[in-house]
């Protein structure tokens, strides 16, 4: 009797310890959809990155003009606050961290101009400060980080339709000096772009004569050269994107803003079954948190009003 009324002590302590185990990690459910906290300004063409477990969003058009916001999205509190003021309205730039500390680069401030600022804040100083320029002034770039050294891929250089260049430099932090690099096979900008292990991958994009590409390379940071990717099947830019695992995850983007797709560099193959981005998105910000996939503002349709939305995905 004694022996039974143990076991049953010990079974009931084990489930007790379990469910209470299961309430405080619940499961994961995968390839869905959820929510945040809209941001307070809606905008089009910001860029993100993550700064000590928070979301950092700087500049962006709010439908009149390029500003020089910068909203702090914190994913655990689900709230919002005001960063430092970036030195000017800006859109269209990118951004990257390095040893905590946020670095923007180039953008334009009108629309038609490009820059080739850089400017880094440190939130120990709460204080924006100039960082080397870029050697070639251009917007609508993506930056990679790999091993400290930030790569600036792509982009525009004009607004003729025909500026949209191939080419690559890097940035090295540690002595503020700029690189050039083996340019992309093929020139593209505001395409989506992530690190998978050690290797740069950067898929789709504007092409010149403002059309889109599907167009997948790889780059290789050692021997500073490019090769060929299986092709984005539903070609697009502008998109939500970022690397998770394993695998590059492409989001919305014109013109197909509700489709979402992920490639595997190991395999050199896409997946085109995910989830559909509930709210269709073009020029958001991006940003990867603990292992989800931040998808903020945009333009819900081709130059409509700015959004507000928050979209997480988890794979």
């Amino acid at each position: 009797m004694k022996t039974a009324f143990r076991l049953l002590l010990a079974s009931s302590l084990f489930l007790g310890a379990a469910s209470q185990m299961k309430a405080q990690n619940p499961e994961v459910t995968h390839n869905t959809w959820t929510s945040g906290a809209s941001m307070p300004t809606a905008l089009v063409a910001p860029t993100a990155a993550v700064l000590k477990n928070e979301i950092y969003v700087v500049g962006g058009n709010n439908g009149t003009a390029n500003v020089a916001d910068v909203q702090i999205y914190n994913p655990v509190a689900n709230a919002w606050s005001t960063g430092p003021s970036y030195p000017t309205g800006i859109q269209s730039a990118s951004s990257a961290v390095v040893k905590n500390v946020l670095y923007v680069f180039g953008g334009t401030s009108d629309g038609v101009n490009p820059t080739n600022a850089v400017w880094e804040y440190n939130p120990k100083t709460k204080a924006w400060t100039a960082a080397a320029a870029m050697p070639t002034a251009r917007w609508a770039t993506e930056a990679v980080v790999e091993k400290n050294i930030i790569y600036v891929i792509g982009g525009v250089v004009n607004a003729s339709g025909n500026g949209v260049i191939a080419t690559v430099e890097s940035y090295n932090p540690a002595t503020n000096t700029w690189a050039e690099l083996a340019p992309m096979l093929a020139a593209k900008a505001q395409s989506a772009a992530g690190l998978l292990g050690t290797t740069i991958v950067v898929a789709d994009g504007a092409t010149n004569g403002q059309g889109d590409t599907g167009d997948n390379e790889t780059y290789n940071t050692a021997t500073n050269t490019w090769t060929s990717l299986a092709s984005d099947p539903t070609s697009r830019f502008a998109s939500c994107f970022g690397s998770i695992g394993p695998k590059l995850y492409d989001m919305g983007g014109q013109p197909a803003p509700t489709f979402a797709t992920d490639f595997q560099l190991s395999k050199d193959k896409w997946t085109t079954t995910l989830a559909a981005v509930p709210q269709s998105t073009i020029f958001p910000a991006s940003a990867v948190y603990k292992g989800q996939l931040y998808c903020i503002g945009g333009w819900a349709t081709w130059e409509g009003s700015p959004i507000s939305n928050v979209q997480i995905y988890q794979p």
